[in-house]
């Protein structure tokens, strides 16, 4: 046991992360409108989102800031610092790193990641995950990526069409490969699509040479308030995934399930239970709002009552420690 016990991607850093405009973080000063927070050090500090702020006060109820993009935007590089880092404090070891809301322009959004990665890679040293919907996105991401600094991810592959240049590439730079269960024309609505799309994709890797560690299987959580048995599929595809590939990774998008409904962190720590009950070792959440240390004891103890920790070492070496 090396000291961690389930990988953690923290999916905070997403230039479609939006904050009511309404929120008692956002103060008027002057003619500057302030997004605020408590830095690292405990200081009190800002973003400035003045040009995002409504005019209009009838407009205030319906705008929302799209604050890590307007920090970008901004290039406030204290503001990018604390949303990295204080993920990273909560107990994440692998960032991911967003850049599609930031613009419509391809070319402009290639630039975008390509400033963002160095930046990023200067404050921290873990892992961070290159996500878009456009592969050459991602590639424009690694072709920057310091990999001497740490390994980086790809997020994702799936089996539309394009995106299987992602698993050569997951190769060329020794990357952690994020694949997901989406079909070739559509995303699975069953257990049994989620699992053929990511065996398709298991085969894929299996040509290319991806060590089995390197590779992180999303079977795909869906809001369950638009389906409702859309959080039993996804656990389910996960216990049989876990049957069939005990070396793999398995995650999801896990605060996806709670979208839409309220206090969500309470929808989110049930289904992140019944996740790592079912076979996940990997969590895709915001570690601020949802706590790390709950669902690492967790673990640790279903590891012991399932028998895959033999006669608890794993578990009393974490406690004695």
């Amino acid at each position: 046991m090396d000291g961690k016990i389930l990988d953690v991607i923290g999916e905070n850093f997403n230039t479609s992360r939006r904050i009511k405009a309404t929120s008692p973080r956002v103060i008027k000063d002057g003619d500057m409108v302030k997004l605020t927070y408590v830095n690292l050090k405990g200081e009190k500090a800002f973003l400035d989102v003045t040009s995002l702020y409504p005019e209009d006060p009838a407009e205030l109820k319906k705008t929302q800031l799209v604050h890590v993009a307007q920090a970008m935007r901004n290039k406030d590089l204290d503001y990018i610092e604390w949303l990295i880092l204080r993920q990273i404090e909560a107990g994440a070891n692998i960032i991911d790193i967003c850049v599609d809301e930031i613009c419509v322009d391809v070319e402009e959004r290639h630039d975008w990641m390509r400033w963002i990665i160095p930046v990023v890679q200067k404050m921290a040293d873990v892992t961070f995950a290159v996500d878009s919907s456009d592969p050459d996105t991602i590639i424009a991401g690694l072709e920057v990526y310091d990999c001497s600094k740490s390994r980086p991810a790809i997020n994702s592959v799936n089996l539309e069409v394009g995106r299987d240049v992602l698993i050569p590439m997951a190769k060329k730079y020794d990357a952690l490969l994020l694949a997901n269960a989406s079909g070739r024309d559509n995303i699975p609505t069953s257990k049994e699509e989620r699992v053929d799309n990511l065996d398709q994709l298991m085969a894929m890797m299996d040509e290319e040479g991806i060590p089995m560690d390197h590779r992180y299987l999303d079977p795909l959580c869906f809001p369950v308030g638009a389906a409702a048995d859309a959080a039993q599929h996804y656990l389910d595809a996960v216990s049989e995934l876990r049957a069939k590939y005990p070396d793999v990774h398995l995650f999801g998008g896990h605060s996806n399930t709670s979208f839409g409904m309220p206090q969500r962190k309470v929808l989110n720590s049930a289904f992140i239970i019944r996740s790592i009950a079912s076979g996940c070792d990997t969590l895709m959440i915001d570690p601020v709002m949802n706590e790390i240390q709950q669902f690492d004891e967790f673990k640790l103890a279903n590891d012991v009552l399932m028998g895959t920790d033999m006669m608890g070492m794993d578990y009393i070496t974490h406690f004695r420690a």
